[in-house]
């Protein structure tokens, strides 16, 4: 094979994705040690999303103290390369910020999302990637929008926002019925939550001219969707998608032999939008092969018949998941798996 590009989600709570495709190219160049390698950080828009764009773009990480979901001080981090931000909501108003008491969507707030993103205009950032999952919040985009200046300094700048949801702003599968009780929100709590919204989307409307009610992916974290749509102009994309266009992944598989991907776990949801999905998809289109390789792997024939042409679990059988996921085992188990796969190919 002459070229082969890794393009590998993290392994959740185990490696990033940087780590992941280090290790599997190290399998590579032991088969093929004149191979051209080409190592790509990628992520489907939710956790690891920074970590994976700062690496392929050469970017670096800022820091910020903002309001958490409570409104406590978070020192919350995010991605800059170049004049792009790269912004996941989750590190100011996500649901890991908070026990599991503390969650309660009557009184959680999106303000510190707009603090992260004026903190990073501060840094001379005018084009914004923004993730939007695992937010706490149910306040639709308010919160966000009411921090100090806000509105005036983010106008006229460009958001791309990871949206992998088509949930609408209100209504029966929109943001409060779907996403509010586990967020913390009773029954009784989930109707309060979606007359607010409703309220908020008149709001909108007023303030806007645009109408976020029934708006596929207006509901996203909360309504924050809507927010970013209405008030910012932003681009709703599917966060996979919006991932791979900024490293013009297509242009650099072009000439690959084959293509591997993976993530922690993989099952019938990787087929549903997941980075190894998009992955799949775009390699697919230019009929070059692709290979899943994940720490653990389910529903193996749903995945063959989604189009991969080979899958490997990379934790042996009777391989205790503690020690999987050691970093070290990990990183030895996808170089010895990768090595493997390319001998029997």
């Amino acid at each position: 094979m002459k070229k082969i590009v890794i393009a590998c989600d993290s392994y959740k709570g185990c490696l990033s994705s940087s780590e992941v495709a280090r290790a599997a190219a190290e399998g590579v160049a032991e088969v093929y040690p004149d191979c051209e390698i080409v190592r790509l950080a990628v992520a489907d828009g939710g956790e690891g999303t920074v970590d994976a764009l700062v690496d392929t773009l050469g970017g670096h990480l800022e820091w910020a103290e903002v309001s958490d979901p409570l409104g406590r001080p978070v020192k919350a981090v995010y991605g800059v390369a170049g004049d792009l931000a790269i912004i996941e909501s989750a590190a100011a108003c996500g649901l890991t910020l908070l026990t599991k008491e503390e969650r309660n969507p009557l009184i959680t707030t999106t303000r510190g999302l707009g603090e992260l993103i004026l903190a990073a205009i501060d840094k001379g950032c005018r084009r914004f990637l923004i993730g939007l999952g695992g937010s706490a919040t149910n306040d639709g985009g308010m919160g966000m929008i009411s921090a100090d200046g806000f509105l005036e300094k983010a106008h006229g700048l460009s958001f791309t926002v990871a949206c992998d949801v088509d949930t609408p702003y209100i209504g029966k599968n929109g943001a409060s019925r779907v996403f509010g009780p586990q967020k913390g929100a009773s029954e009784e709590d989930v109707e309060v939550l979606e007359e607010r919204l409703r309220g908020y989307a008149l709001k909108i409307l007023a303030d806007t001219g645009i109408d976020v009610s029934n708006m596929e992916g207006a509901g996203a974290a909360g309504g924050l969707g809507g927010a970013f749509r209405a008030y910012l102009g932003a681009e709703l994309r599917r966060g996979v998608d919006m991932i791979l266009d900024q490293i013009d992944f297509d242009e650099v598989i072009e000439g690959a032999d084959l293509v591997i991907t993976g993530e922690g776990c993989s099952d019938y949801q990787t087929l549903k939008g997941k980075t190894a999905a998009g992955v799949l998809e775009r390699a697919r289109r230019m009929g070059i092969p692709v290979a899943l390789v994940s720490g653990a792997i389910r529903d193996e024939q749903m995945l063959l018949k989604g189009g991969f042409h080979i899958i490997e679990a990379v934790s042996p059988q009777g391989m205790s998941l503690a020690e999987a996921m050691r970093p070290e085992t990990a990183k030895h188990n996808i170089y010895e798996t990768v090595k493997r796969l390319l001998l029997n190919e």
